[in-house]
Protein backbone atom coordinates (compact mmCIF):
# COMPACT_ATOMS: atom_id res chain seq x y z
CA UNK A 1 0.00 0.00 0.00
CA UNK A 2 1.51 3.37 -1.02
CA UNK A 3 2.77 5.63 1.78
CA UNK A 4 1.12 9.05 2.21
CA UNK A 5 4.03 10.74 0.39
CA UNK A 6 3.47 8.74 -2.81
CA UNK A 7 0.89 9.26 -5.57
CA UNK A 8 -2.25 7.17 -5.30
CA UNK A 9 -4.43 6.01 -8.20
CA UNK A 10 -8.15 5.28 -7.84
CA UNK A 11 -10.16 3.49 -10.52
CA UNK A 12 -13.86 4.38 -10.43
CA UNK A 13 -16.27 1.74 -11.76
CA UNK A 14 -20.06 2.04 -11.61
CA UNK A 15 -23.36 0.46 -12.65
CA UNK A 16 -22.03 -2.97 -13.61
CA UNK A 17 -25.58 -4.42 -13.63
CA UNK A 18 -24.20 -7.95 -13.44
CA UNK A 19 -26.71 -10.45 -14.84
CA UNK A 20 -27.32 -13.99 -13.65
CA UNK A 21 -25.44 -16.51 -15.82
CA UNK A 22 -28.35 -18.96 -15.40
CA UNK A 23 -31.09 -16.56 -16.45
CA UNK A 24 -34.06 -15.23 -14.52
CA UNK A 25 -36.03 -17.36 -12.07
CA UNK A 26 -39.67 -16.49 -12.76
CA UNK A 27 -40.83 -17.16 -9.22
CA UNK A 28 -38.41 -14.45 -8.05
CA UNK A 29 -39.65 -11.91 -10.61
CA UNK A 30 -43.41 -12.19 -10.85
CA UNK A 31 -45.70 -10.13 -8.63
CA UNK A 32 -43.09 -7.66 -7.37
CA UNK A 33 -41.03 -4.70 -8.58
CA UNK A 34 -38.56 -7.01 -10.35
CA UNK A 35 -41.05 -7.51 -13.18
CA UNK A 36 -40.51 -3.90 -14.29
CA UNK A 37 -36.75 -4.37 -14.21
CA UNK A 38 -37.04 -7.60 -16.17
CA UNK A 39 -39.18 -5.89 -18.80
CA UNK A 40 -36.49 -3.22 -19.10
CA UNK A 41 -33.89 -5.95 -19.46
CA UNK A 42 -35.81 -7.57 -22.31
CA UNK A 43 -36.62 -4.33 -24.08
CA UNK A 44 -33.36 -2.46 -23.65
CA UNK A 45 -30.66 -3.38 -21.14
CA UNK A 46 -29.96 -6.91 -22.35
CA UNK A 47 -28.93 -5.58 -25.75
CA UNK A 48 -26.52 -2.92 -24.52
CA UNK A 49 -24.77 -4.48 -21.49
CA UNK A 50 -21.84 -6.64 -22.55
CA UNK A 51 -20.19 -8.97 -20.05
CA UNK A 52 -17.04 -9.10 -22.19
CA UNK A 53 -16.79 -5.30 -21.89
CA UNK A 54 -17.11 -5.52 -18.12
CA UNK A 55 -14.38 -8.15 -17.93
CA UNK A 56 -12.05 -5.95 -19.99
CA UNK A 57 -12.84 -2.93 -17.79
CA UNK A 58 -12.21 -4.79 -14.54
CA UNK A 59 -8.94 -6.31 -15.77
CA UNK A 60 -7.60 -2.96 -16.98
CA UNK A 61 -8.66 -1.15 -13.81
CA UNK A 62 -6.86 -3.73 -11.70
CA UNK A 63 -3.64 -3.14 -13.65
CA UNK A 64 -3.87 0.67 -13.48
CA UNK A 65 -4.99 1.45 -9.92
CA UNK A 66 -4.00 1.17 -6.26
CA UNK A 67 -7.68 1.04 -5.26
CA UNK A 68 -10.92 0.33 -7.12
CA UNK A 69 -14.20 1.94 -6.02
CA UNK A 70 -17.60 0.79 -7.30
CA UNK A 71 -20.46 3.28 -6.93
CA UNK A 72 -23.46 0.99 -6.94
CA UNK A 73 -25.92 -0.90 -9.11
CA UNK A 74 -23.68 -3.92 -8.93
CA UNK A 75 -26.58 -6.28 -9.75
CA UNK A 76 -29.56 -5.80 -12.03
CA UNK A 77 -32.54 -7.34 -10.23
CA UNK A 78 -30.88 -8.08 -6.87
CA UNK A 79 -31.22 -11.83 -7.45
CA UNK A 80 -29.04 -14.11 -5.35
CA UNK A 81 -27.51 -15.55 -8.52
CA UNK A 82 -26.56 -12.03 -9.64
CA UNK A 83 -25.04 -11.25 -6.26
CA UNK A 84 -23.04 -14.50 -6.40
CA UNK A 85 -21.77 -13.67 -9.88
CA UNK A 86 -20.80 -10.12 -8.87
CA UNK A 87 -19.13 -11.34 -5.69
CA UNK A 88 -17.00 -13.77 -7.69
CA UNK A 89 -16.03 -10.95 -10.08
CA UNK A 90 -15.02 -8.52 -7.34
CA UNK A 91 -13.37 -11.18 -5.18
CA UNK A 92 -11.15 -12.05 -8.13
CA UNK A 93 -10.41 -8.35 -8.63
CA UNK A 94 -9.56 -8.00 -4.92
CA UNK A 95 -6.74 -10.52 -5.30
CA UNK A 96 -4.73 -7.84 -7.09
CA UNK A 97 -6.11 -4.51 -5.81
CA UNK A 98 -8.22 -3.33 -2.88
CA UNK A 99 -11.92 -2.83 -3.64
CA UNK A 100 -14.59 -0.66 -1.99
CA UNK A 101 -18.25 -0.84 -3.00
CA UNK A 102 -21.44 1.06 -2.19
CA UNK A 103 -24.99 -0.13 -2.96
CA UNK A 104 -27.25 1.29 -5.65
CA UNK A 105 -31.00 1.14 -6.03
CA UNK A 106 -30.75 -2.04 -8.13
CA UNK A 107 -28.93 -3.73 -5.24
CA UNK A 108 -31.75 -2.96 -2.78
CA UNK A 109 -34.59 -3.68 -5.17
CA UNK A 110 -37.20 -5.00 -2.73
CA UNK A 111 -38.01 -4.33 0.96
CA UNK A 112 -37.22 -7.97 1.76
CA UNK A 113 -33.67 -7.60 0.36
CA UNK A 114 -33.18 -4.56 2.56
CA UNK A 115 -34.72 -6.20 5.62
CA UNK A 116 -32.69 -9.40 5.21
CA UNK A 117 -29.45 -7.43 4.71
CA UNK A 118 -28.53 -9.22 1.50
CA UNK A 119 -26.11 -6.52 0.35
CA UNK A 120 -23.80 -6.62 3.40
CA UNK A 121 -24.14 -10.42 3.45
CA UNK A 122 -22.52 -10.60 0.01
CA UNK A 123 -20.32 -7.50 -0.10
CA UNK A 124 -19.50 -6.70 3.53
CA UNK A 125 -15.92 -7.89 3.02
CA UNK A 126 -15.32 -4.81 0.85
CA UNK A 127 -16.57 -2.45 3.58
CA UNK A 128 -14.21 -2.84 6.54
CA UNK A 129 -13.80 0.65 8.01
CA UNK A 130 -10.62 1.98 9.60
CA UNK A 131 -12.78 4.10 11.91
CA UNK A 132 -15.76 1.82 12.66
CA UNK A 133 -16.82 3.86 15.68
CA UNK A 134 -18.26 6.48 13.29
CA UNK A 135 -20.46 4.04 11.36
CA UNK A 136 -24.14 3.50 12.01
CA UNK A 137 -25.96 0.25 11.34
CA UNK A 138 -28.15 0.37 8.22
CA UNK A 139 -29.88 -2.51 6.42
CA UNK A 140 -27.40 -1.97 3.57
CA UNK A 141 -24.43 -2.28 5.96
CA UNK A 142 -22.44 -0.07 8.32
CA UNK A 143 -21.94 3.43 6.92
CA UNK A 144 -20.06 5.70 6.62
CA UNK A 145 -17.18 3.35 5.93
CA UNK A 146 -13.77 5.04 5.69
CA UNK A 147 -10.50 3.63 4.41
CA UNK A 148 -7.39 5.72 5.06
CA UNK A 149 -5.23 4.99 2.05
CA UNK A 150 -2.13 7.00 1.20
CA UNK A 151 -3.08 10.67 0.76
CA UNK A 152 -6.81 9.86 0.60
CA UNK A 153 -9.69 9.08 2.95
CA UNK A 154 -12.09 6.96 0.89
CA UNK A 155 -15.55 7.39 2.46
CA UNK A 156 -18.39 5.11 1.38
CA UNK A 157 -22.03 6.14 1.90
CA UNK A 158 -25.28 4.27 1.25
CA UNK A 159 -28.10 6.07 -0.58
CA UNK A 160 -29.87 2.84 -1.56
CA UNK A 161 -33.36 2.25 -0.15
CA UNK A 162 -36.26 0.17 -1.51
CA UNK A 163 -38.75 2.15 -3.58
CA UNK A 164 -42.09 1.48 -5.31
CA UNK A 165 -42.16 0.45 -9.00
CA UNK A 166 -40.90 3.12 -11.41
CA UNK A 167 -39.18 5.02 -8.57
CA UNK A 168 -35.41 4.76 -8.04
CA UNK A 169 -34.61 7.76 -5.82
CA UNK A 170 -32.01 7.50 -3.07
CA UNK A 171 -31.87 8.76 0.50
CA UNK A 172 -28.99 9.09 2.96
CA UNK A 173 -30.87 10.12 6.09
CA UNK A 174 -30.03 12.49 8.93
CA UNK A 175 -28.30 9.84 11.07
CA UNK A 176 -25.85 8.88 8.31
CA UNK A 177 -25.15 12.51 7.50
CA UNK A 178 -24.52 13.32 11.18
CA UNK A 179 -22.09 10.39 11.33
CA UNK A 180 -20.38 11.69 8.18
CA UNK A 181 -19.99 15.15 9.71
CA UNK A 182 -18.32 13.67 12.81
CA UNK A 183 -16.07 11.48 10.65
CA UNK A 184 -14.89 14.43 8.56
CA UNK A 185 -13.66 16.09 11.75
CA UNK A 186 -11.33 13.19 12.65
CA UNK A 187 -7.63 14.23 12.40
CA UNK A 188 -6.69 11.29 10.16
CA UNK A 189 -9.47 12.25 7.74
CA UNK A 190 -8.81 15.99 7.90
CA UNK A 191 -5.17 15.59 6.84
CA UNK A 192 -6.15 13.60 3.74
CA UNK A 193 -8.14 14.28 0.60
CA UNK A 194 -11.70 13.05 1.26
CA UNK A 195 -13.02 10.88 -1.59
CA UNK A 196 -16.74 10.42 -0.94
CA UNK A 197 -18.63 7.62 -2.71
CA UNK A 198 -22.40 7.60 -3.21
CA UNK A 199 -24.59 6.02 -5.87
CA UNK A 200 -27.16 8.76 -6.54
CA UNK A 201 -26.24 12.18 -7.99
CA UNK A 202 -25.27 14.74 -5.30
CA UNK A 203 -25.99 17.61 -7.72
CA UNK A 204 -29.10 17.71 -9.87
CA UNK A 205 -30.58 20.72 -11.67
CA UNK A 206 -33.81 19.02 -12.73
CA UNK A 207 -37.30 19.77 -11.47
CA UNK A 208 -38.04 18.60 -7.93
CA UNK A 209 -40.59 16.01 -9.11
CA UNK A 210 -37.87 14.34 -11.20
CA UNK A 211 -35.37 14.41 -8.34
CA UNK A 212 -37.96 12.73 -6.11
CA UNK A 213 -38.48 10.08 -8.76
CA UNK A 214 -34.88 9.03 -9.42
CA UNK A 215 -32.44 11.47 -7.79
CA UNK A 216 -30.94 11.84 -4.33
CA UNK A 217 -33.78 13.17 -2.18
CA UNK A 218 -31.50 14.76 0.44
CA UNK A 219 -28.70 15.85 -1.90
CA UNK A 220 -28.84 19.39 -0.50
CA UNK A 221 -28.26 18.05 3.02
CA UNK A 222 -25.24 16.10 1.78
CA UNK A 223 -23.82 19.22 0.16
CA UNK A 224 -24.31 21.14 3.41
CA UNK A 225 -22.49 18.42 5.34
CA UNK A 226 -19.55 18.70 2.95
CA UNK A 227 -19.76 22.48 2.80
CA UNK A 228 -16.85 23.13 5.15
CA UNK A 229 -14.32 21.13 3.15
CA UNK A 230 -11.50 22.96 1.44
CA UNK A 231 -11.01 20.21 -1.13
CA UNK A 232 -12.25 16.73 -1.94
CA UNK A 233 -13.83 14.42 -4.49
CA UNK A 234 -17.47 13.38 -4.65
CA UNK A 235 -17.91 10.30 -6.86
CA UNK A 236 -21.19 8.80 -8.02
CA UNK A 237 -22.96 6.71 -10.67
CA UNK A 238 -26.63 6.08 -11.46
CA UNK A 239 -26.93 8.45 -14.44
CA UNK A 240 -24.86 6.28 -16.86
CA UNK A 241 -22.92 9.32 -18.04
CA UNK A 242 -19.39 10.60 -17.43
CA UNK A 243 -19.57 14.14 -16.13
CA UNK A 244 -17.33 16.39 -14.06
CA UNK A 245 -18.01 19.70 -12.38
CA UNK A 246 -16.67 21.76 -9.50
CA UNK A 247 -18.89 22.36 -6.47
CA UNK A 248 -18.00 25.48 -4.45
CA UNK A 249 -17.80 25.17 -0.66
CA UNK A 250 -17.32 27.75 2.07
CA UNK A 251 -13.60 27.00 2.14
CA UNK A 252 -12.79 25.88 -1.41
CA UNK A 253 -14.38 23.42 -3.83
CA UNK A 254 -15.07 19.73 -4.49
CA UNK A 255 -14.57 17.82 -7.72
CA UNK A 256 -17.88 16.07 -8.47
CA UNK A 257 -17.47 13.24 -10.98
CA UNK A 258 -19.73 10.50 -12.34
CA UNK A 259 -18.70 7.23 -13.98
CA UNK A 260 -20.83 5.62 -16.67
CA UNK A 261 -22.01 2.02 -16.79
CA UNK A 262 -19.01 -0.31 -16.81
CA UNK A 263 -20.49 -2.67 -19.41
CA UNK A 264 -22.49 -0.33 -21.66
CA UNK A 265 -22.31 -0.72 -25.43
CA UNK A 266 -22.89 2.81 -26.70
CA UNK A 267 -21.30 4.95 -29.45
CA UNK A 268 -20.64 8.01 -27.24
CA UNK A 269 -17.41 8.14 -25.21
CA UNK A 270 -19.31 9.87 -22.41
CA UNK A 271 -21.52 6.78 -22.01
CA UNK A 272 -19.57 3.79 -23.39
CA UNK A 273 -18.24 1.09 -21.08
CA UNK A 274 -15.10 1.94 -19.15
CA UNK A 275 -13.83 3.36 -15.89
CA UNK A 276 -12.53 6.67 -14.58
CA UNK A 277 -8.98 6.93 -13.26
CA UNK A 278 -7.89 9.55 -10.74
CA UNK A 279 -4.29 10.20 -9.67
CA UNK A 280 -3.83 11.86 -6.30
CA UNK A 281 -0.47 13.36 -5.41
CA UNK A 282 1.25 12.64 -2.12
CA UNK A 283 0.14 16.07 -0.91
CA UNK A 284 -3.53 15.28 -1.61
CA UNK A 285 -3.63 17.32 -4.81
CA UNK A 286 -5.67 15.92 -7.71
CA UNK A 287 -3.05 15.38 -10.39
CA UNK A 288 -5.20 13.95 -13.19
CA UNK A 289 -8.72 12.84 -14.06
CA UNK A 290 -9.32 10.69 -17.12
CA UNK A 291 -11.51 7.90 -18.47
CA UNK A 292 -10.51 4.59 -20.01
CA UNK A 293 -13.17 3.52 -22.53
CA UNK A 294 -13.65 0.19 -24.33
CA UNK A 295 -12.49 0.48 -27.93
CA UNK A 296 -14.26 -0.76 -31.05
CA UNK A 297 -12.82 -4.27 -30.67
CA UNK A 298 -14.41 -4.64 -27.22
CA UNK A 299 -11.22 -6.20 -25.85
CA UNK A 300 -9.02 -3.25 -24.92
CA UNK A 301 -9.45 0.30 -23.66
CA UNK A 302 -8.35 3.73 -24.83
CA UNK A 303 -7.81 6.90 -22.80
CA UNK A 304 -10.23 9.83 -23.18
CA UNK A 305 -10.73 13.09 -21.32
CA UNK A 306 -13.74 13.89 -19.13
CA UNK A 307 -14.95 17.35 -20.04
CA UNK A 308 -15.42 19.64 -17.04
CA UNK A 309 -18.49 21.87 -17.04
CA UNK A 310 -18.27 25.45 -15.82
CA UNK A 311 -19.87 24.62 -12.48
CA UNK A 312 -22.24 22.27 -10.70
CA UNK A 313 -25.86 23.34 -11.14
Amino acid sequence: MPAPSQPFRIAHISDTHVLSPTGVEWRRVLFNKRITGYANLLLHRGRVYRREYLDAVVATAAAQADHVVVTGDIANLALESEFDEALALFSDLARSVEVTVVPGNHDIYLPAIHRERRFPHHFGSFLHSDLPQYAIDLPAGRFPCVKLRGPTAIIALSSAVPRPPFVSAGYLGADQLDALAALLDHPEVKRRLPVVLVHHPPVDARMRILRLRDGLVDAAALRRTLGGLERGMLLFGHIHLRVRCRLPTAAGSLDVIAASGAALDHPSDSVRAGFNLYEIGGDGRIVSVEAHVVDASGRSLRRVTIAETAGCA
